[in-house]
This record gives structure tokens, sequence and C-alpha cells, in this order.
């Protein structure tokens, strides 16, 4: 496997900025601990050997790379454009966050840090920080919010059982930004000791850097994969955003690449107002927070709105600022999908190629399908498959009515 890493980025307009977006907005406390950081990033870039063991570990222990799977049935029922699956959800835990969780752990022992903490939503990151924290002989705490906790049950159950302490939130919201600030507070009164180990594009520089690249892997392997297969380059990349990382992952090799278009699809939610959906691009605003300047969904009086998603993955206000920067310049759209549109095409995905992906997965999905039938045959649309929806399931099923006779 080529290096996992890169040492500079088109997107970015100096260290740490895309464009007017990104930056360092954290208390006096934290700047000693992200220079460390970065400087070790830095020198672990150009050490062969950090290199070889990173790819090593995603090969052998991650399983990569994975699959770029032809959607044969979804394809001849939907006309229009051949899709394609990448298969982030075959990985070891389930989705595309063991590859920044390994990076960063690596990271974290080369500093000498005994002690992880990790934020996790949807309970992804979490699972892959437990796994990655287990791997390497660390501790490790996971905040996460009540909400999160109860509608994710089984990743919650998982962590544990890997060893991992999981510190619920109550306050706020009970969800993802919340889960971030007490772990920000946890990394402010540890950080001689603490590496924590963040789970999105987000937050303070380094972060949305470092952690773009740790999965710059996944268009790496994808841009390879289908000039085999197909000759030629996609017509569209879709990925989910939440955050962004698996998004910015899937789209970084393809940003030179003009002809192709990068999509993102943010949570449409329930609803357009504010609070009803956590589309940043639809009715956020640019502002700080928890330490980077993005597009944020605030009230007018500069408050942190209240989002819904009926994906916790997707559920949070801001959004990477390498996103901002690539909306801002048009070299990537942005658009939403609803709660409803999103379980129609899992349902849809799982019955005709047998796939169940997440719910957050699902949002890409659901903007295929709606893209596909427009498009003509020579068109070609790949689908970033972001992590599978076992996790999901209890949602599923109470959404969808599974346990009901007449149920979808």
């Amino acid at each position: 496997m080529s290096s996992v890493v890169l040492p500079a980025s088109p997107s970015e307009s100096r260290p740490g900025r895309f464009g007017a977006y990104g930056g360092r907005y954290v208390p006096e406390t934290l700047m000693a601990a992200l220079l460390e950081l970065e400087h070790e990033y830095e020198l672990a870039k150009a050490d062969a050997a950090f290199q070889a063991e990173l790819a090593d570990l995603l090969k052998d222990f991650a399983g990569r790379p994975t699959p770029l799977y032809f959607a044969k049935r979804l394809t001849y029922e939907l006309g229009g454009a051949k899709i394609y699956l990448k298969r982030e959800d075959l990985l070891h835990t389930g989705a595309h966050k063991i590859n920044n969780a390994l990076g960063q752990g690596l990271l974290a022992r080369r500093m000498g840090k005994k002690r992880i903490i990790a934020e996790t939503g949807a309970g992804q990151h979490g699972v892959a920080t437990a796994t990655v924290c287990a791997l390497l002989g660390m501790e490790c705490v996971v905040y996460m919010g009540d909400v999160d906790m109860e509608r994710q049950e089984l990743n919650v159950l998982r962590m544990r059982l890997l060893g991992a302490e999981v510190r619920g939130v109550s306050s706020g919201s009970k969800t993802l930004k919340d889960a971030i600030s007490e772990a920000m507070r946890d990394w402010v009164t540890n950080v001689r000791t603490t590496h924590y180990l963040l789970g999105s594009a987000l937050g303070a520089h380094p972060y949305p850097t470092m952690v773009r690249d740790f999965h710059r892997c996944i268009s790496i392997e994808m841009k390879q994969q289908i000039l085999e297969r197909e000759g030629r380059l996609p017509t569209a990349v879709i990925a989910c955003v939440g955050g962004g990382s698996n998004a910015i992952g899937a789209f970084y090799e393809f940003i030179p690449d003009r002809q192709v278009r990068l999509i993102g699809v943010e949570a449409g939610g329930r609803g357009t107002e504010l609070g009803e959906h956590a589309a940043r691009f639809r009715g956020g605003v640019p502002g700080v927070l928890q330490g980077t300047f993005s597009y944020v969904l605030q009230d007018e009086n500069g408050q942190i709105a209240n989002t819904h998603s009926v994906s916790a993955g997707l559920d949070y206000a801001s959004i990477g600022p390498e996103h901002a920067a690539l909306h801002d310049s048009g070299r990537a759209e942005y658009v939403s999908q609803d709660d409803a549109a999103t379980l129609d095409a899992l349902v849809k995905l799982a019955r005709t190629e047998g796939i169940l992906p997440a719910l957050e997965s699902a949002h890409a999905v659901a903007e295929c399908l709606r893209m596909a039938p427009t498009l003509s045959p020579r068109d070609i649309l790949v689908v970033n498959l972001s992590g599978r929806g076992d996790k999901d399931m209890g949602i599923i099923a109470r959404e969808l009515k599974l346990g009901e006779p007449n149920a979808t």
C-alpha cells in the first residue's frame, strides 16, 4: 500500500486554513497539546516506519482495500447511470472510522500518551476507538450523549465489551455536539496524559487536515478501482456528510479532476424549519463551534440550534471546514435527503442488492436513487457506503414498524 498520508493539500490556503475556514479557536490550556500534536503528525508523515506500520494495520487488521462493487440489480431497476458502491461497511468494526482511529492511535502511542478519550454520535467512531485502544493496550473513555446512547445501544455494549468506559452526557440536546464539549473539558483537565481522538474532519487545527489524510485511502482506492473497471473516471462521487470524514476521504483524490462531480448529502430530517434538520448549507451561517470556523446552524441570537436526523451520525450543527471551502468555491455540491427518503433508500438497497447500509450511508444512497434515472448509461455514480446498518436495527424496526404483520 502507498503512503496513507500526504504532505500538502490543494484545499489548504495555508496550514490549518481552507479559504476563510478552519483555524484554531480553543482555550489557552489546549494550545500546547495541539502544537505538540501538529509537530508529531508532521514527523510521522515523513517517518517510513510509521507509514509502514499504519499500512500493515489497515491491510491486515482493518481489511483494506475495500471492494468497489457494481450494483447490477439496482442499476437495472433504476435505469440510467451505472452504480458502484465503495464498501467501507466491510471494514473491521463496520465503518470507515477505523482508518482514522488506527492513525491517531499510533500517533498517541508515539507521543507517549497512555489514555485516550473520544466522542461518538452513531457509536461507530467509539467502537473503532475502543478497538484500537484494546489493540494498543491503552485506557479508553468515550463520551456519548444520552439520546445517542439510547438509540445506539448495541454500539454502547460493543464499546464496553472492548474495555472502554462509556460516559453518558445529559447536557444540551444530549447528542454529538454535547459529547464533543464534554470530551474537550476532559482534555483540558488531563491534557498531559491524554490524547483526544477526534472522530471527524472538524475541530481545531490539525484535526481537519489529519483526519482527512487518514481517510484519504478511500479515494485512492476508489480512483484506482474505477479506472481498472471502467477505464475512466466516474460522473460523480456521492457521500453522506455529518462532520464530513467519510466524504472528504472519498472526495480528496478527485478534487483536481474537475469533470468529476463531488456530492455531499446532508441530513434533511423531518422538515425545513430550524431544529428539524441538520443541513448546514441550507440554513447555517459561518461561525465558530468547537474549535473551528465553518458553517453552523444557529438562531438569530447566535445560539447553536438543535438538530434532528433519523441518523445519529449526521445530527451535528456544524461541518468540517474543508467542506465549507469546497462549498463556497463550487467544487463540491451539497444537497440534503430527508428521513423518509433515507428509509426508502435503505429498504431499496437491502432488497435489490442484499446490503443493509447504515442510516448515515442511506442518505447518500437516496441521492443516488434520485440522480441515476436522470442520467445516461454512459454515466457512472460511485456511492461511498461508509458503514453498515446492523447498529441501526432498533431505529429501522421502529420507523418501518417491522414488528407489525403488514410492515413495509
